[in-house]
């Protein structure tokens, strides 16, 4: 399978005698996880950033969709084929994915993103969502964002979503690391007036 395959490069390179076998099993799948968020950048550059991206997406267990289509891309070996121009993410569904800080340098190139939701990722932290907003592209492309149950997110990764200036929705549930409700609600109003922000916050 062309996943395993790709795993196994990405393994053949590391230096065995320093893997973490003596880590527990949550240490050991940070680690994994951390392997298939690395960025290469000669296969961004090979493939284009939007194809590139589905890879990293659909490898870390997150799901897209292209613009024009309906279908949502589930399996890693079913991408498709032709011009890679042709097919542009239009949205992402990362719930239950393992995507994390070092991989978010794969939307770097993408200019058709017009929806993200970010459910349970567990290793999803606030530089995520500062390194998503500083993105030139995506302050343009965003339009909706749902974040849910992502307990590495404080108020510092929510404020720093108002760099998205075309978001009109945005919903947030249970984020327990998020304290400061008015204060955010107070800086959505002002920054971004037209936004539809839904909350389900404790």
């Amino acid at each position: 399978m062309m996943l395993f395959g790709k795993l196994a490069q990405q393994l053949y390179g590391l230096n065995f005698k320093k893997l973490p076998w003596s880590c527990d099993s949550r240490c050991f799948w940070g680690w994994l996880n951390a392997v298939f968020n690395k960025v290469d950048h000669e296969r961004i550059r090979a493939v284009g950033p939007d194809r590139a991206a589905s890879e990293w997406l659909l490898r870390c267990g997150a799901t897209l969709r292209y613009h024009g289509q309906e279908k949502w891309q589930e399996d890693y070996n079913l991408l498709p084929t032709g011009p890679l121009h042709k097919y542009k993410i239009q949205a992402i569904d990362a719930t239950n994915s393992c995507i994390m800080s070092i991989g978010f340098d794969h939307m770097e190139g993408l200019e058709h993103v017009q929806k993200i939701k970010l459910c349970k990722c567990h290793y999803v932290e606030d530089e995520c969502l500062e390194r998503l907003s500083r993105i030139e592209n995506l302050q343009r492309s965003i339009l909706e964002m749902e974040i849910i149950s992502c307990g590495n997110i404080t108020d510092k990764g929510i404020i720093a979503l108002h760099h998205l200036r075309n978001l009109k929705y945005l919903f947030l549930s249970d984020l327990p690391g998020v304290k400061e409700k008015e204060k955010l609600v107070q800086i959505f109003q002002t920054t971004l007036p037209s936004l539809e922000l839904k909350l389900q916050l404790k």
